[in-house]
């Protein structure tokens, strides 16, 4: 694999680049791997400069992170062989080089680099092993005997970290034929070498664990013994194999002893040992859960091996994971048909009293992580992050014992929670500790709304909420033990449901001063608690209807004399140090924004402050979630505040402009599809004539290159609709039409823009009248029937059914089939066949139902086409696919609610920052419904038979009975005789 040294030069440069302070340089460096990235020999120069010794180590492992994210996005994928896909795919000559040498580049790596290697062989792996990689496994199952037979216990580290990479796939995969067969594969070519390997490390442990032993010397083989852990979790996730049933015995023999054995002092503050016994217990949880059966003969010692280790004393941080994976293990016995073992009152109290409890108290750790990192404390203690935390395994363990103990553990919860106010009220000053624990075992075990089971009643909620939370909440102290602040205000996001809401309003003045907090943990939880409280939503019952409807509990009434200084909290808040760009803050002042109306000086106040956020974080976006919010706040005050004063608007443009075109210029590529879409919301509150820097803007809009970029495309695409909306005839100048349609039909060659193209050519429709339209029309037919030969997925036959319907409504049926009918003659019927009739059912969203419905029954009644003698099967057929469209919408029982920005939060959170299209909520609008004249599309059916009939009384009836399935004719009659209506 030969790269030039000057490529390896370059690209260390890049990496070295990329890492630095100075975002102009960073910026360059970014682009110039961009542009690298597309051309030939890309992937292997990243794999050889991942390996080259010679070049800085960030580069190094700069280069393999990119290696590994490259081949995820890249390396060929069984759905890759569409024409669409295959473009941007690594070529198989670069595949076949990296599969030659990814393994031995693999083990001679420094660990850092090693372990992104290794994810980068499994990436590949996932489509390639084993039918195209069939060197691999035998490769690392030979390399494996050498390593063992020779004692290098490193190289068997990196071999077995290769294969845990490989085997991960099974851990969550879909369970199928083809996933059993490549595990097959696997179990017959490793599962007796692992057993091998595990034995071998065990035997030397237990030689070398000796009094005088040295921590490094025995680490290697602890990480051997892990690995094997790891992989015996992968091979057994989908079934019980044969050959480990078999030998269980030997695994389960060397799993006690790690957990049994107390290993030298020195050795067990090193922390390998409980890094292993966490894996064992990881892999019991998997017996557990999926062997109990054959697993039940060893389950007493485990659960007495498990239990012996919770009990003693040791506070080094490795035993706080392993604690985890063991009260995870405990949980899951609990909760099992053997929850006896747990039953006896004494194994209950001792349960609470020494596993439970303890846990679920503050320690040092947690401290240190709420004042030093907490962004991290956060994710664990509110969101669950994949790092479980003690509190939350204690919890859960005294859930899975509720389950079968629920009188019990109540009792035993409710005199620990008196204890721990008792102690709380005698020591305010030293025991805040233990009031934050009391409530913590309240929010574990009460029940929450929607919940399923009866929940544990531990205390009287009402009492405690009024004699324990709301203290804290009005307390003259307010930024006193902020750990316990924040517990306070967890408890509030909890049962935020079931607060009444005049209570939650009479509280809303202590909250937002939390706001205010001097911690970044109590006023991130202050703005997640009216944050979720805004978004609390009632079922109102719907009068006549069996059915209910969503409504807001909380609307700008309630919101209205509070907003003001929620909004200048949340300012100063991101103001503070680590803050300044605080996700929680942002989204909770993206909801105050869009439900309080506010007006005057706080519009023009917020909008800088926001403008001169989004102008600092352009510097260096480097926090999606906050940066959605940002946008999403500045789209919420435009809407709010713009719709009910249009005077405002030049001032947003005034605000906005600059640094709108500052992202384009400077090609702050993540930025662009929302600036896209801050630019169509202005153009929508705008009012024509439009200034010349929209006209500019329109200019930029129409240029091919703009739609080179396709996460920008449906922004894109929006603006466009924005555009048509105020000056349509501007299309007919400087030959504006036929570029957007040659920037169409680039759109509807890509199935992954294909939904654009058709929202392009809706809202052209929509807007542009049948004389601008006219001579376009065979072009953008022929374009949708030549891709339709070879696109005949659902998705698109009903984008075109809808579209289709769109020109019937716009411009007439006459219009629709004779423009068709210009490509062939009848071409229109054949469509009418083997597309429309067919895939009108399948027809989904409340808009388009009525659209294709309407549609449907104007061709049923206008069209020559249909009403034709010889075209009566298909217009019974038609009226047959209509009625059934028309009944399905009825099953759902679904109410349509008014777009309120509640999923504004609900985007697609990545792993890094990449470009993807996000739509903004509070930018957009509800669609427009083009047939408001007509209320209820079922009535507009019968009401137009009845009609159509009455002037050929006795010719519909008898086609009708012959081409409508019975269970339709049914639904017909019934909405014939609803609107006192007859088909004659």
């Amino acid at each position: 694999m030969e790269v030039p040294p000057e490529m390896l030069d370059a690209l260390a440069g890049w990496f070295a680049q990329s890492l630095s302070p100075d975002a102009s340089a960073r910026r360059n460096a970014e682009q110039s791997l961009s542009s690298a990235s597309s051309t030939p020999g890309f992937a292997l120069a990243l794999l050889a400069l991942s390996a080259s010794p010679r070049h800085d180590l960030q580069a190094r492992l700069a280069s393999s992170v990119h290696f590994k994210n490259l081949l995820r996005r890249r390396w060929p994928k069984p759905s890759s062989a569409d024409a669409d896909d295959a473009a941007d795919v690594l070529p198989a000559s670069d595949c076949a080089i990296i599969k030659a040498h990814l393994l031995q580049l693999l083990l001679t790596a420094p660990p850092l680099i090693q372990a992104q290697l290794s994810e980068a062989l499994a990436a590949a792996a996932a489509s390639d092993f084993p039918s195209k990689w069939e060197l691999l496994l035998p490769s690392i199952v030979s390399s494996l005997g050498t390593a063992v037979t020779a004692g290098d216990v490193v190289a068997t580290n990196s071999l077995l970290a290769a294969a845990a990479s490989l085997f991960s796939r099974f851990r969550n995969a879909f369970d199928n034929n083809a996933l059993r067969l490549d595990l097959k594969y696997c179990l017959d070519n490793f599962a007796a070498p692992l057993l091998e390997v595990f034995l071998s490390a065990s035997r030397r442990l237990q030689a070398a664990a000796t009094a005088t032993a040295n921590p490094l010397d025995l680490r290697p083989v602890f990480e051997c013994l892990r690995l094997s852990c790891e992989i015996f979790y992968s091979l057994n996730s989908i079934d019980l194999p044969e050959f480990f049933e078999d030998h269980m015995q030997e695994w389960m023999t060397g799993f006690r002893a790690f957990l049994t054995t107390t290993y030298p002092p020195t050795v067990e503050a090193d922390g390998a040992p409980d890094a292993l016994r966490a894996a064992v217990c990881d892999n019991l949880q998997l017996y557990m859960e999926k062997y109990e059966e054959e697993f039940r003969r060893f389950l007493q010692e485990f659960v007495e091996a498990v239990w012996g280790l919770l009990m003693a004393q040791n506070a080094s941080p490795s035993r706080a994971q392993l604690a985890v994976t063991a009260i995870r293990f405990l949980t899951t016995v609990a909760e099992s048909v053997h929850h006896a073992l747990f039953g006896s009152p004494e194994a209950m109290r001792q349960i609470c009293d020494s596993v439970v409890v303890p846990n679920l108290r503050l320690r040092d750790d947690d401290e240190e992580l709420f004042e030093g990192n907490w962004v991290e404390y956060v994710r664990r203690d509110s969101e669950g992050s994949d790092a479980d935390t003690l509190r939350r395994a204690a919890c859960r363990l005294l859930r899975g014992l509720a389950a079968n103990y629920r009188e019990q553990v109540a009792a035993l919860v409710s005199a620990q929670v008196q204890q721990m106010l008792a102690a709380y009220a005698a020591d305010r000053a030293n025991n805040w500790r233990e009031k934050d624990a009391a409530i913590y075992l309240v929010i574990a075990l009460m029940q929450k709304p929607g919940a399923t089971g009866g929940g544990t009643p531990v205390v009287d909620m009402e009492n405690f909420f009024t004699n324990v939370i709301v203290p804290e909440l009005q307390a003259p102290d307010w930024q006193s033990e902020p750990m316990l602040k924040a517990t306070v205000l967890r408890f509030l996001k909890e049962f935020k449901d079931q607060i009444p809401k005049a209570t939650a309003v009479a509280l809303l003045p202590s909250v937002v001063r939390f706001l205010s907090h001097e911690s970044n943990v109590v006023h991130s939880y202050a703005a997640t608690f009216i944050e979720n409280l805004l978004m609390i939503k009632d079922a109102v019952p719907v009068p006549g209807v069996n059915t209910v409807t969503r409504s807001q509990r909380y609307v700008a009434a309630d919101i209205n004399p509070f907003a003001p200084q929620i909004i200048q909290n949340l300012s100063t808040a991101l103001s503070f140090p680590d803050s300044s760009e605080n996700p929680y803050l942002m989204k909770c002042l993206m909801r105050v924004l869009g439900i309080a109306n506010i007006g005057g000086q706080i519009v023009h106040d917020i909008t800088a402050r926001l403008v001169g956020i989004l102008m600092e974080v352009c510097n260096n976006p480097k926090n999606p979630d906050f940066n959605h919010y940002l946008f999403e706040a500045l789209s919420a005050v435009i809407g709010r505040a713009g719709e009910q004063d249009p005077a405002i608007v030049p001032m947003f443009e005034a605000s906005l402009f600059p640094v709108l075109q500052r992202i384009l210029v400077e090609d702050i590529a993540e930025f662009w599809p929302y600036a896209f879409q801050i630019f169509a919301q202005l153009v929508n509150l705008s009012r024509p004539p439009l200034s010349q820097n929209y006209m500019q803007l329109f200019g930029v809009l129409l240029s091919n290159a703009t739609w080179d970029r396709p996460p920008c495309v449906p922004a894109l695409v929006r603006l466009l609709r924005a555009f048509l909306r105020k000056i349509p005839n501007e299309l007919n100048q400087e030959g504006r039409l036929p570029n957007i349609l040659v920037i169409f039909r680039s759109l509807l060659s890509r199935s992954s823009t294909e939904d654009s193209a058709f929202y392009m050519l809706n809202t052209l429709v929509e807007n542009v009248g049948i004389d601008i339209m006219s001579p376009y029309l065979s072009e953008i037919w022929s374009a949708l029937f030549t891709r339709l030969q070879t696109r005949q997925a659902v998705k698109f036959v009903n984008s075109l059914v809808v579209f289709m319907s769109l020109v019937l409504v716009k411009y007439g049926s006459g219009v629709l089939v004779s423009s068709v009918d210009a490509i062939q003659p009848n071409l229109f019927t054949q469509i009418l066949q083997r597309f429309w009739i067919p895939n009108l059912k399948f027809i989904k969203g409340s808009l388009e139902v009525k659209l294709t419905a309407v549609a449907s029954t104007r061709l049923l009644c206008e069209s020559a086409v249909l009403l034709d003698a010889a075209a009566a099967q298909w217009w019974g057929k038609l009226l047959d696919s209509t009625v059934a469209l028309l009944s399905r919408t009825d099953q759902g029982g679904a109410q349509q609610e008014q777009n309120d920005g509640a999923d504004a939060a609900d985007f697609q959170r990545t792993s890094g920052y990449s470009v993807s299209f996000v739509r903004l909520q509070y930018a957009g609008k509800s669609e427009d419904d083009l047939l408001k004249e007509v209320s209820d599309p079922k009535q507009f059916l019968v009401t137009s038979l009845a009609t159509l009939s009455a002037q050929s009384p006795g010719r519909f009836g008898p086609v009708i009975e012959q081409h409508v399935d019975p269970a339709n004719k049914s639904v017909l009659l019934q909405l014939c005789a609803a609107y006192n209506t007859n088909i004659v």
